[in-house]
């Protein structure tokens, strides 16, 4: 199946220290004509075969032996020069802390191991697309619990939101809600065109990768917080 973003195939790469995991995971994968590059069963054999077969996306889980996932996608994001890889962090369903870590060091989403078939689709080629945040409500719930400041860890390189117009910042605080470009559309009266070039210069404006770090990014600077206006509203 062609599917990718100019018509090309989907190409990904499995990381975890469970054969069955990688096993089940990359059947999944293939039957939807996803094409798995490589296998990794630490975070150096990751490093070194997405920086081989340059992938698309890449499944990480967090906890490996030797280098963990965290240190895994930083090396790689920080290879990334073009910024075309994206990361989804494999996790449990306690939401492990690690995760907020990794999604610091970039990683664009994350699916709770017990993903279904069908989500585990979608999600590689939602963030193939670079289009969407993944499980916008648990995403949410991980980072109201972690951006606490007597929770959270030290803060990102501090970026100044003043460059942003009052329609970005309005915006920027709706999609840290985990709100979709369909829902911000329908909630602000405008078009999904006019909602992506909005959050299109915001990530440009912020250097940010991608819709998860300017959600992180909005809690840490404070623009919402949890329980805060912005997450009532919704």
């Amino acid at each position: 199946m062609a599917d990718g973003v100019n018509g090309d195939t989907v190409r990904a790469v499995i990381a975890d220290d469970q054969a069955l995991v990688r096993t089940g995971f990359g059947m999944i994968l293939a039957a939807d004509g996803i094409e798995v590059t490589a296998e990794a069963a630490d975070g150096a054999e990751a490093v070194a075969s997405v920086l081989r077969t340059r992938p698309d996306v890449v499944l990480m889980d967090i906890r490996m032996p030797g280098m963990d996932g965290i240190e895994a996608t930083r090396r790689i994001l920080a290879e990334d020069s073009a910024g075309e890889i994206r990361v989804i962090i494999l996790t449990t369903y306690d939401l492990d802390h690690y995760v907020y870590a990794a999604l610091m060091a970039g990683a664009s989403g994350f699916l709770l191991k017990d993903v279904t078939p069908e989500h585990l689709v979608a999600a590689v080629r939602l963030v193939r697309s670079g289009d969407a945040l993944l499980a916008p409500a648990i995403t949410r719930r991980l980072i109201e619990r972690f951006a606490r400041p007597e929770a959270a860890p030290p803060a990102s390189p501090h970026r100044d939101l003043s460059g942003l117009t009052p329609r970005e910042l309005e915006v920027l605080r709706l999609l840290a809600t985990g709100l979709s470009n369909a829902e911000l559309a329908e909630r602000l009266f405008l078009s999904p065109t006019t909602v992506k070039t909005h959050v299109g210069r915001i990530l440009s404006k912020l250097e940010l990768r991608d819709r998860v770090q300017a959600v992180v990014l909005a809690y840490e600077s404070g623009l919402i917080t949890p329980g805060g206006p912005a997450e009532s509203a919704r």
